[in-house]
Order: structure tokens, then C-alpha cells, then sequence
């Protein structure tokens, strides 16, 4: 076996391969239906945004689809309408934008550890920190893969919660069957471009509560209900015709690009797991996620690099990696007044964190090349002395 670039080897691609890319429709397929768009003059929150709330809601079996400019605006709007107050248990391992749209909206985190194995929010440590100030659980798919919704559901019921779903990696996942957007009070998608589905920029806000969709359609538009006598504090978080129309042509993709992603991480899989200090995300038997990302952990003890090291080693291959999500939420900079509260609090979080390793997945990516990126951690865990001692 040939040795790895960063000891003097050949890369195992003359060009960077990205961590995730848009898989797109060919530009032809939208040129028609652009060029009503350009002759309507209707450019926002028209015909062809109708039409995308429509197929989503019919895909996702769900009452209502509203389509929004971002899934962050979504969460910002779906809290504030849902009128709450006090405190929202949430996950740090997770996108901050998870817990930006809670202090935004004047609501105090609570954070809570994660499943070491499924990487999602722990039922048991959400039940914990239930307190008389707890008004709703913000859940979160981490990656796709959807956490325990029977158990959190349950939950939520028992002790009168409202509960929120950052949707942003879930479009197309199911748990027992029911697509993701039939659990949560309001459960709120990403459209950008990391997504399986992609508008560009933008997002759609599942729920079966009939009058919040109604408001969410009035406050996506800074709350004027057309006669600009505005009936609450809204945002512009409208969504383009266009962004609406390429969302929609991908969304027709979606679980044939699922599909392909489970062949492709199963191949991953079929090569990585006969190296030592190598495992994976748990999906449930009963849970099918999207795959938004592909991560693996990296034992050190093990495999004789860190997570770090190995995406060191992996750099000079052209081989991009992301260590997702790191650092957690109460770590971050935006987050110091928290940390002091939470450090040693999250010991799982903390462990997924030292050991996460997200390598590249995209539904066009081609088998040949998951095949080289794996025969390149072959070769670095083959000399990792060398590379250890490399790196320093």
C-alpha cells in the first residue's frame, strides 16, 4: 500500500473534494417555468410558492407546508407565535442557529446531553430538567436521523410542553413510518444548499395546527394580512417564486437522493468498520434518515490518531472533512454566559465532540470515489505512527 500524502504519497485527488454539494437539476428543466415567472412579475410568495407548500404538505402527509425564507426565520416566527415564555430545553450539540432562534425570541436555553450512540437529545436528560418554568422541548434530526419522538412526545404531553423541531437535516426522514412533520407542534426544514432539497436559500414550516400555518403566512410578511394594518411583529421571510421553483423540482428527487446516500454510506460502512477505533452514528431499526452528513467516531485509543489528526491527515489528500458539531452551543463565544453553568454538565456531548469526524457525502457523489476516500484512512490508520509523529 502506497503511503499517504502527508508522509510524501500521492493525493488521493489532484482537486478538493467538498464535504456536501447541491445535487441540482440541469438548468433546462427550469428555463420555462423562470420565463413565466420573469413575464408574471410576480416574484415573491406567488403561484409557484402555492405550489411548493402544496407538494410538500401532500409528500409529507401533514395538514399544512408553509414556506418560509430560511429554517431559521421559521424557527424565529413558530416561537413567537406560539406565544412562548420561560424556558425551552434544547440540545449543545447541535447547529447554533438551534438556539439562536430561542434568544431571540427572549426564551432562556436549557440545554440538555445527547445520546452517545445517536447523537440526538437524551429522553431521559430532558425529563431531568423539566421544571415549572419549561414551556416547550426544541428537538433536533442531528444529521437526518430522528431522535426518540415516541418517548419525547410522551413527554411532552405529560407535563403540557409545546414542542419545536429544527428540522433543517430531516426532509424525506421518517420514524415508525410517519414522515418527520407530524410530531412536533411546529417542525421547520432546510432548503440551502448542504440539503437534500434545495432552493437556494429557504425553508418550510410542517404543522398540523391550522391556525398557526395561518399566521405563519401572515407573519412571514412582516404580520400585514394584506391591508397593512399589521396584527403582530412579523419579519420578511417570504420566499422567491424562484428559490420555490427549484425547490420544487428537487423535492420530485427526494427519495431517490435518499436512496442513493443509504448505498453510498453503506459502502462507507463496508470498508470503514474493518478498521479499530471506527464507528458510526446509530439509526434506529425503526427510523429512516436523509444521511444529510455522514460522520464517524474516532476512538484515538484505538485507532491511534484523534479525530483531529485524522482530518490533518486527511487535508493533504484533498479530502474535506467538518467536525460537526463542535465546539457545542454552551461553548461557544456567543454562548459564555452559559458555560460557566453547563461545563463537565454534558459529558456526552463532550465525548461526541472529541471524537466526531464528518467525511464527504452528496447524492452525485460517485462510488469510485467514497472507495478512494476510504482507501486514504486505510492507508493513514496503516502508517499511523508516521502520521502522528508527523503532525506532532
Amino acid at each position: 500500500m502506497k503511503k499517504p500524502a502527508i508522509l510524501g504519497g500521492s493525493p488521493a485527488f489532484d482537486q478538493l473534494l467538498p464535504i456536501n454539494q447541491p445535487t441540482l437539476p440541469k438548468v433546462d428543466d427550469l428555463t420555462a417555468e423562470l420565463t413565466d415567472i420573469f413575464n408574471s412579475g410576480m416574484l415573491t410568495n406567488a403561484r409557484y410558492v402555492k405550489r411548493f407548500e402544496n407538494e410538500c404538505a401532500d409528500y409529507l402527509e401533514v395538514k399544512n407546508a408553509v414556506a418560509v425564507s430560511c429554517c431559521t426565520s421559521g424557527l424565529l416566527l413558530s416561537l413567537k407565535l406560539l406565544g412562548l415564555k420561560g424556558e425551552v430545553i434544547v440540545p449543545s450539540f447541535t447547529f447554533p442557529a438551534t438556539v439562536h432562534a430561542l434568544l431571540w425570541n427572549n426564551l432562556k436555553p436549557v440545554f440538555v446531553d445527547c445520546d452517545p450512540e445517536t447523537f440526538n437529545i437524551d429522553p431521559h436528560e430532558v425529563e431531568k430538567k423539566i421544571t415549572p418554568q419549561t414551556c416547550a422541548i426544541m428537538l433536533v434530526y442531528i444529521f437526518g436521523n430522528p431522535p426518540q419522538l415516541d418517548r419525547l412526545t410522551s413527554i411532552a404531553a405529560k407535563h403540557h410542553l409545546k414542542m419545536i423541531s429544527d428540522a433543517a437535516h430531516a426532509l424525506g426522514v421518517k420514524y415508525h413510518g410517519k414522515f418527520a412533520g407530524n410530531f412536533a407542534d411546529a417542525e421547520v426544514f432546510s432548503l440551502a444548499p448542504t440539503k437534500l432539497v434545495v432552493a437556494g436559500e429557504g425553508g418550510i414550516v410542517a404543522t398540523n395546527n391550522d391556525q398557526l400555518a395561518a399566521d405563519l403566512k401572515i407573519a412571514r410578511d412582516y404580520g400585514n394580512p394584506g391591508n397593512y394594518n399589521t396584527r403582530f411583529i412579523g419579519l420578511n421571510a417570504r420566499m422567491s417564486e424562484m428559490h420555490a421553483l427549484l425547490a420544487g423540482k428537487c423535492l420530485t428527487k427526494l427519495e431517490e437522493s435518499i436512496n442513493t446516500r443509504y448505498k453510498l454510506v453503506d459502502l462507507y460502512k463496508s470498508r470503514l468498520q474493518k478498521l479499530p477505533g471506527i464507528s458510526f452514528q446509530k439509526i434506529e431499526a425503526n427510523a429512516r434518515t436523509s444521511y444529510n452528513y455522514f460522520s464517524v467516531l474516532v476512538d484515538e485509543e484505538i485507532f491511534g490518531l484523534n479525530n483531529d489528526q485524522l482530518s490533518a491527515a486527511l487535508k493533504p489528500e484533498n479530502i474535506m472533512t467538518r467536525k460537526y458539531f463542535y465546539p457545542p452551543v454552551h461553548e461557544q463565544d456567543a454562548y459564555k454566559d452559559y458555560y460557566q453553568q453547563y461545563q463537565d454538565q454534558l459529558p456526552a456531548t463532550a465525548w461526541v465532540c472529541k471524537r466526531i469526524c464528518c467525511l464527504p457525502l452528496f447524492t452525485h457523489l460517485p462510488e469510485e470515489k467514497v472507495i478512494k476516500v476510504c482507501e486514504a484512512i486505510e492507508r493513514i490508520y496503516e502508517n499511523r505512527v508516521q502520521v502522528k509523529g508527523q503532525i506532532g
